[in-house]
């Protein structure tokens, strides 16, 4: 257990956590926290900015700022909600969809390469090991928040 977080920091810079820009589709550099919001809006059917920055656990300034961003590189479109125009929806423009689409199909590509270096038993125990990791970490109380936070 002493080698714990190393494992976890290992993984993350392989997982490519820590660069800049997670990707490139549709000539567009995408961060990792902008492919989340792309992610989620895509999930969700027209999902307020609210339900979304709840979702990614962030703080609806820094959230708006990144829409703000995606809404500037044509990928995201707010619109006010008719039935509640102070709320805003969200949904991903046909350039948005392009992107996000292109980020699933290389995420996709990528983990079928991972897993193909181990037998079906390995990537079965490694998938239910991350789905117990992350229903332990919803019931845990610091969720969402850094440790020292």
């Amino acid at each position: 257990m002493d080698d714990l977080r190393q494992l976890f920091q290992v993984m993350t810079r392989r997982f490519g956590f820590l660069n800049k820009n997670c990707c490139t589709a549709g000539g567009c550099d995408i961060s990792l926290v902008q492919s989340h919001i792309l992610y989620e809006i895509s999930r969700q059917r027209r999902p307020s900015m609210q339900q979304v920055a709840e979702t990614l656990g962030t703080d609806i300034t820094t959230f708006s700022r990144q829409i703000q961003s995606l809404i500037k590189m044509n990928l995201v479109k707010k619109t006010p909600d008719p039935e509640d125009r102070r709320v805003s929806l969200l949904s991903l423009t046909p350039e948005g969809n392009y992107v996000t689409e292109t980020i699933d199909q290389q995420m996709k590509l990528y983990l079928e390469e991972v897993f193909s270096h181990m037998n079906a038993f390995e990537k079965e125990t490694v998938i239910r090991s991350i789905q117990l990791l992350n229903e332990s970490m919803a019931k845990s109380g610091k969720c969402c928040t850094t440790p020292l936070g």
